[in-house]
């Protein structure tokens, strides 16, 4: 016995299937896309921390904090992707903590 198509089948076939392979797909890159935001947000912090870091360190072994933000890369191997963040370091006195602000570059 044979079984008879129905024009339903052909239906389902061509038109509910690549309709499904595309919603899978934009899911995916939606989801690839929310990874990467929580990926620059990460380093951004973790940049944020290491020039703090740096300078608590230059605090305990000079007893002041750096003059300036090439320095702390200079002396205490901090670095920074100018290409990718910019760094706003603003020192008020020697013995207060600089206000350091990391902003992400966008192209």
């Amino acid at each position: 016995m044979r079984k008879r198509r129905t024009p339903w089948g052909a239906l389902l076939r061509n038109l509910l299937l690549p309709a499904i392979c595309i919603l899978v797909l934009v899911g995916f890159s939606t989801a690839l896309n929310g990874l990467n935001s929580g990926h620059e947000a990460e380093d951004q912090r973790q940049l944020e921390e290491a020039l703090r870091r740096g300078c608590v360190a230059c605090y305990a072994a000079e007893g002041v904090y750096p003059p300036n933000l090439d320095y702390l890369k200079e002396h205490y191997g901090v670095q920074v992707d100018d290409g990718r963040y910019n760094v706003h370091y603003s020192v008020f006195a020697d013995n207060l903590m600089p206000d350091i602000t990391v902003l992400v570059v966008k192209p």
